[in-house]
């Protein structure tokens, strides 16, 4: 028996080297962690289990039968973060440099299968070279049942991805049907078609970080959401966004000890300007209405106009939805909307109650725009909003202009609760404008043109520039002061906990994609 306990153990050893000390001490030299060393520091002390240690791949063309490696080039198992259940896989890149093989593709969709059975989050941690091509077809077979399987756990488990080194052609489509894409700067990098295929197609030279590195992809496409300086960094920003969620569509995320005591902020008095044209930082009411030190913002360099991201308020998981004056305005563009689509959808999927903060001049408008569709890709803000059934409360601090003000969780489209500040502004469109429509012929006959715009444009502000109209017709709950809003909201998100919806019997909706 002790041989055979000797010879498991050699095997295990040779598991735990993947491709070698020589490999490792490369990607150290990289300023990477390896696959085992990532999985290590992302779970919990001790609490890791490995399952498919001892694969091993199956090919025998082109010598590769000489070439064996226990693990087949991907770290596989279960573990807990903060005491909570999680799978995770470490694509190991000192081995085949992480290439995808058959067998290498069945131990991940084989922790896939189980994170779903079992109702628990499924991490992937991607350090690959691709497909491996010496295995051909089966190779991309594999990437399919990956990809089928990401689709089965859409909605039904968080699924989160870092990319954590190479991900290329077929292999960046799995993170981008999970819920999250994490990067790491400077050694992780996405693309469809690498820099030569480029050069070869349309004769641009573009190196690999500029054609698909964290910052492009943070800044440009937006297909990541979230961006580390290192490994270490990135592993712990997987750690904060799993304290928000819960473990699968059923649960709702985990409270933190709260105790309503005296919740009036006087901050928020001050920060809406005397100026409606003045811009001011969304943050600064952001963080006057949450818990201290808890907003978790997603997709920060992207689409700027809007803020997304994680918070709590009164210790309960909320999503925030909120325009940023700073930047365009506030206004909703084709990237402000998909980006904000994106994360309603995701806060409905998985039972994480909404808050909206609204202050929004309208739609930008332009040839850009329309000609790269703003018409169904602010569509997508409006349908995910109103397929959402998860509480849903909007706060209006200034400017709710037009269409805009339809999408942004209006009453209209299903919001529970709506609130607005004395400084809201609720209207068709700004008051100079709609005074030059209204009044065009009587301002235009007037003997003192500037003066009688004006005029016009008082009286139409009297009429609209206000939320007093709006709460007159119950499109707004309550006016209420800026240093209430903390507590309205605590109460009002408690008083919404329980919400049920009937939705209509149907397959599926068809979102304006």
């Amino acid at each position: 028996m002790d041989s055979k306990i000797k010879n498991l153990n050699e095997k295990l050893a040779l598991a735990h080297l993947g491709g070698g000390q020589a490999r490792i001490d490369k990607q150290h030299e990289k300023k990477k962690l390896t696959a085992r060393e990532r999985v290590t520091y992302l779970l919990d002390e001790g609490s890791f289990e490995e399952i498919g240690a001892l694969v091993t791949h199956r090919t025998k063309d082109f010598g590769m039968e000489k070439q064996q490696f226990y693990g087949d080039g991907v770290v596989t198992g279960y573990g807990t973060i903060h005491g909570r259940l999680v799978y995770v896989f470490a694509q190991d890149f000192t081995v085949f440099g992480g290439s995808l093989s058959e067998t290498h593709a069945e131990k991940i969709c084989k922790i896939m299968d189980l994170a779903v059975k079992v109702g628990a989050p499924l991490i992937g941690l991607n350090d690959s070279g691709g497909a491996r091509i010496q295995e051909g077809v089966r190779s991309l077979g594999g990437y399919a049942d990956i990809f089928y399987r990401n689709v089965q756990a859409s909605g039904v488990i968080p699924q989160i991805s870092a990319i954590m080194g190479p991900c290329a052609g077929g292999a960046v489509y799995s993170p981008a049907m999970t819920d999250f894409t994490l990067m790491v700067e400077n050694t992780s990098y996405m693309f469809v078609t690498g820099p030569n295929v480029v050069k070869t197609v349309t004769n641009e030279t573009v190196t690999s970080e500029e054609l698909g590195g964290a910052s492009t992809h943070s800044t440009k496409s937006g297909v990541t959401h979230i961006t580390s300086a290192n490994d270490v960094e990135c592993l712990e920003d997987i750690k904060k966004l799993m304290s928000y969620l819960p473990q699968n569509n059923t649960e709702k995320p985990k409270d933190l000890p709260f105790k309503l005591q005296e919740e009036t902020r006087e901050v928020l008095a001050n920060i809406i300007p005397d100026n409606a044209n003045k811009p001011y930082d969304m943050h600064s009411v952001i963080n006057g209405i949450i818990d201290e030190d808890s907003f978790y913002e997603i997709h920060k360099d992207f689409a700027e106009n809007i803020v997304v991201g994680f918070a709590r308020l009164g210790g309960k998981s909320i999503g925030i939805v909120a325009n940023q004056p700073l930047y365009l305005a506030g206004v909703l563009d084709v990237d402000s909307s998909t980006k904000a689509a994106r994360f309603v959808r995701f806060c409905d999927c998985f039972n994480i109650p909404l808050l909206v903060l609204e202050d929004v001049p309208g739609f930008l408008p332009g040839t850009d725009q329309e000609w790269n569709a703003i018409i169904t890709n602010g569509a997508k803000l409006l349908y995910a909003f109103s397929e959402a059934t998860v509480p849903r409360i909007t706060v209006i601090t200034r400017k709710a202009y037009g269409g805009a003000y339809d999408v942004m969780n209006s009453k209209h489209i299903g919001a529970d609760m709506n609130y607005a500040w004395p400084s809201a502004e609720i209207a068709v469109m700004g008051a100079k404008g709609a005074a030059e429509i209204i009044f065009k012929k009587e301002i235009s006959t007037a003997e003192d043109t500037d003066a009688k715009w004006k005029e016009k444009e008082a009286e139409y502000a009297s009429l609209f520039a206000n939320p007093y109209s709006a709460a007159e017709r119950g499109f707004i709950d309550e006016v209420i002061l800026p240093q209430d809003t903390r507590r309205k909201l605590i109460k009002a998100f408690a008083m919404l906990e329980d919400k049920q919806v009937e939705k209509p019997k149907r397959k599926h909706g068809n979102i304006p994609l």
